[in-house]
């Protein structure tokens, strides 16, 4: 029954859009896509219970002969991150519900196509058809980049398909060089491939290359602060925790199946992951808007992430993975609260905003619990994140990168309490402080220069504090994230069962 439910995943989502294009009835439309986004968060959770233990569930779609058919197969590590993908997608749905925005002609189809990509490239056991995936993931980013109809928006869709079209072809390339070297495209024939040829190395190279332009690795790392402060706050938010995301799965997985955790090979990743931590919370630190800000430490948090792969021990394989699983909620409820406030107050300038602790303390304690959590301070699951994910720099004599790591998280917690200090704690603006009528204020948002005193809908605010929830929760019970955590280090650590249920053999 498991393995059925692998191509399900993706099929839902497509059929769910494909009906969402008809001219259906505001609530018939919006019930099925908050319906369709809650069967694939059903669907993950049930795969994740499935795979808890360790096993690996494959389907060869079409049930053709492995070799001929797509192989789908899902461990540990890709039924975790497909459970909070469809976490993410469904409390982001129901922002977008809340804004509007989900009303406008195709914008479901658009989350719920790329929904299907997301879930399809995590599961996906065949390098040609991770290309296909990311690419079906990107094509409805396209017009979410541009669907918020402003210029800025529009100038940020231009550079993210720039950006995207060029690496996409990248990834392309380095794939045909595979195909070309290897005789195959499959990972599971592909496992160690590259520590017995150098010829496969360097095409895998090519290909970790466009996936690390995707993950806005250091020194690649430019078009995110140009892109992803474009769209709409619910369409930032799931990108935040989707596009990125997806390229660090693949890093993930391709560095342990196709390289096998080639040692000599990872001062590479400690040199630019170390420097992406650092660049990005520095570039956080001149921003004067909330968006740009928390744009930059996208990129800074990227790096943490990418230690636990630049490591490749156990310890560092399981904070790397807890870490990405927190960072997607974490970064997600953040851009969901500063998005409620530039929805109501058509502004995300420091510098414009205040009071907002005082007329809206839901959202301020949403708010501060996930910017603590980003800070890695307790008892949010930041705190294990970066706890465990400095132990295991430690643990493999990492010094420098733990002191550079643990630095970061103090520049971190100095720019969110700024951001705190600005539109939460400081008084309210005066009358001239207010946006001019229709005038972009940034981010793809159009001011509506509402009074100061306009409270923000329980609608907006909601989503953004089931997120903050989940972070503190996920702290106060760490050990089971720990343990999911450290069964997908394992698999990624001995690829043989994946390797297997991929090849079925």
């Amino acid at each position: 029954m498991i393995p059925v439910l692998l191509p399900v995943l993706v099929a839902v989502p497509l059929l769910g859009a494909a009906l969402l294009v008809l001219p259906l009835a505001r609530p018939a439309a919006r019930t099925l896509f908050l319906g369709t986004s809650a069967f694939a968060l059903a669907a993950g959770v049930a795969l994740l219970w499935c795979t808890r233990a360790g096993q690996v569930h494959a389907h060869q779609v079409g049930l053709w002969p492995a070799g001929v058919a797509i192989p789908l197969a899902a461990d540990t590590f890709s039924a975790l991150m497909i459970t909070t993908t469809a976490l993410l997608v469904l409390v982001c749905s129901a922002f977008a519900v809340a804004t509007g925005e989900a009303d406008r002609r195709f914008f479901p189809s658009l989350v719920l196509v790329l929904s299907a990509g997301v879930y399809g490239a995590l599961l996906t056991g065949d390098l040609f058809n991770l290309f296909v995936f990311v690419e079906v993931m990107l094509l409805p980013s396209y017009g979410l980049m541009a669907i918020a109809g402003t210029l800025r928006g529009l100038r940020g869709g231009r550079t993210y398909v720039a950006v995207n079209l060029l690496t996409s072809t990248v990834f392309l390339a380095g794939v045909a060089l595979v195909y070309g070297a290897a005789g195959t495209v499959q990972l599971g024939e592909l496992a160690g491939a590259a520590q017995e040829s150098p010829v496969v190395a360097v095409a895998m190279g090519v290909v970790l290359l466009a996936m690390s332009v995707k993950a806005a690795v250091v020194p690649v790392h430019g078009w995110l602060a140009r892109t992803y402060t474009a769209p709409s706050p619910a369409v930032t938010a799931l990108f935040s925790g989707l596009h990125t995301k997806v390229a660090i799965y693949a890093i993930y997985r391709l560095y342990a199946v196709v390289f096998g955790g080639e040692s000599s090979l990872l001062w590479v990743g400690l040199v630019l992951f170390g420097a992406t931590m650092l660049i990005g919370v520095l570039g956080a630190v001149g921003e004067d808007t909330t968006r740009s800000v928390l744009v930059f430490h996208m990129v800074s948090q990227i790096g943490y992430i990418l230690l636990g792969v630049a490591l490749f021990t156990e310890l560092g394989l399981m904070a790397g993975i807890f870490y990405l699983v927190h960072h997607m909620v974490v970064k997600a409820s953040l851009f969901l609260s500063t998005g409620a406030i530039e929805h109501v107050h058509g502004t995300g300038r420091l510098d414009r905003l205040g009071g907002l602790a005082r007329r809206e303390p839901l959202l301020a304690l949403a708010f501060l619990g996930a910017a603590l959590s980003l800070a890695g301070l307790p008892p949010f699951s930041g705190f294990v994140a970066k706890l465990t994910l400095v132990a295991a720099a430690f643990d493999d004599g990492q010094w420098v990168v733990a002191a550079i790591a643990v630095t970061v998280s103090l520049i971190t917690l100095m720019s969110m309490l700024k951001i705190w200090g600005s539109v939460f704690w400081s008084p309210e603006p005066g009358s001239g402080s207010e946006p001019e009528v229709g005038r972009p204020t940034g981010g793809g948002v159009t001011a509506t220069a509402a009074p100061a005193t306009t409270r923000i809908r329980a609608g907006l605010v909601l989503p953004a504090v089931a997120l903050t929830g989940v972070t503190l929760c996920v702290g106060l019970g760490a050990q089971v994230l720990l343990d999911l955590s450290a069964q997908a280090a394992a698999h990624l650590l001995d690829t043989s069962t994946y390797v297997e249920a991929v090849t079925n053999r």
